[in-house]
């Protein structure tokens, strides 16, 4: 049995939590909300409220520091899954926050008992040029927090205090979140050729177990299906299965050609997807 810690019990992390008691694991959950602190009890989690700051202020607070060290106490693994959530109205409030609220959490850790950090990141990273991406492509995300993920990803993997894996997720979707249900009925959409690169949350969660259980941390892997049809023959037979309207797509605005590989994952992680959710 492992005593774990997520920080960020949402649509990835309750459901992993849940999972990771399963097997007999004790773990830490955290939210930013009161209301859910007892959802998180009821689950069998021990539920802590932890809002990171991008100032100094709150996370000097006696009460927060109190909180987070109890947060992180007894455990040697700590699964960061937290979006970055910018803003999108006023770019100049982006600049760094969520790299800045990772740095204040840094500290906490380096005094706690973890050894193993999971940070859970995204395929953003690399941007969207045409080619087939590895783990060992550079990166080169278009997004402000593409960048930011980027920017974390590498103050984690530099810290000597811990061993760290990066997990890049592809497009999460699950039974409760699928994008066709945003691009049904609408017309005009660009990229009808471009590959899908998904990853549904059995398989988030799977993967996450298999990496806990494994020895090496000091690695990177991206985590999406290897089945990438087109946007166009996906998301219109998903909207048929679904009895939506299909979406309509403008051959006009078809650039991307971006295929992200789990190769390394699948071999090194002796990983197999379940095709069949997708």
């Amino acid at each position: 049995m492992k005593q774990i810690s997520i920080l960020g019990c949402g649509w990835l992390g309750l459901p992993l939590a849940k999972k990771l008691i399963e097997k007999g694991n004790s773990v830490n959950g955290s939210t930013t909300s009161e209301n859910k602190l007892q959802i998180l009890d009821s689950f069998g989690i021990n539920p802590f409220l932890v809002t990171l700051s991008e100032g100094q202020r709150k996370m000097e607070n006696e009460n927060f520091s109190k909180n987070i060290d109890t947060f992180l106490a007894g455990s040697e693994v700590l699964i960061i899954d937290i979006p970055p959530k910018l803003r999108t109205v006023d770019s100049d409030s982006n600049q760094k926050v969520f790299v800045e609220k990772i740095q204040n959490l840094i500290p906490f850790i380096e005094k706690s008992t973890v050894k193993k950090i999971l940070f859970v990141s995204s395929t953003s990273v690399y941007g969207d040029d045409n080619s087939f991406i590895t783990e060992k492509t550079t990166p080169n995300p278009e997004t402000e927090s593409g960048r930011q993920l980027l920017l974390v990803e590498d103050i984690l993997r530099k810290n000597q205090n811990f061993e760290t894996i990066i997990l890049r997720f592809g497009g999460l979707i699950g039974e409760d979140r699928h994008p066709v249900k945003h691009l049904a009925g609408k017309e005009n959409i660009e990229n009808p050729d471009a590959p899908v690169n998904l990853i549904h949350l059995n398989d988030c969660i799977s993967i996450v177990e298999q990496i806990i259980n494994q020895s090496n941390w000091n690695e990177t892997f991206n985590a999406v299906a290897p089945f990438h049809p087109t946007r166009e023959e996906y998301y219109t037979q998903k909207a048929i299965e679904r009895n939506l309207p299909e979406p309509k797509f403008s051959s006009e605005k078809s650039n991307i050609k971006k295929i992200i590989s789990s190769e390394k994952t699948e071999t090194v992680l002796h990983y197999k997807f379940g095709l069949e959710d997708y």
